[in-house]
């Protein structure tokens, strides 16, 4: 039974699973949307959404919580500078999924996840 276990699994060990979520959000933050899987998309959003949260806050501590997730620098300035403030006054829901229907090699579900466009 899986009482109280969240989350996909995604066909991925627990490390291989964090890293491709980081990489995920990277992308979402530095293109401003991503297409994907629609399991991979559902499991973005809160990681990607808790890390905006972070930025709205904009302290020191928060800047480190958030860059053990965002390794590249470039993007971690952006995520405070300019994705923080610009949700500032929205208590939530920083992501929209749009689905595209299926991949014609495998028929996987592709979704699209963006940030939304007002803040």
């Amino acid at each position: 039974m899986r009482h109280a276990n969240r989350g996909r699994k995604l066909g991925r060990t627990a490390e291989h699973r964090e890293a491709l979520l980081r990489n995920l959000a990277i992308s979402l933050f530095r293109h401003g949307r991503i297409n994907t899987t629609t399991e991979k998309a559902k499991e973005l959003r809160p990681f990607a959404e808790r890390l905006i949260s972070l930025a709205k806050r904009g302290d020191l501590h928060a800047r480190r919580l958030a860059a053990r997730d965002i390794a590249d620098r470039d993007v971690l300035v952006q995520l405070f500078d300019a994705i923080g403030p610009r949700f500032a006054e929205r208590p939530g829901g920083y992501t929209r999924i749009l689905k595209l229907g299926h991949r014609r090699g495998d028929g996987a579900e592709l979704a699209m996840i963006e940030l939304v466009d007002r803040g």
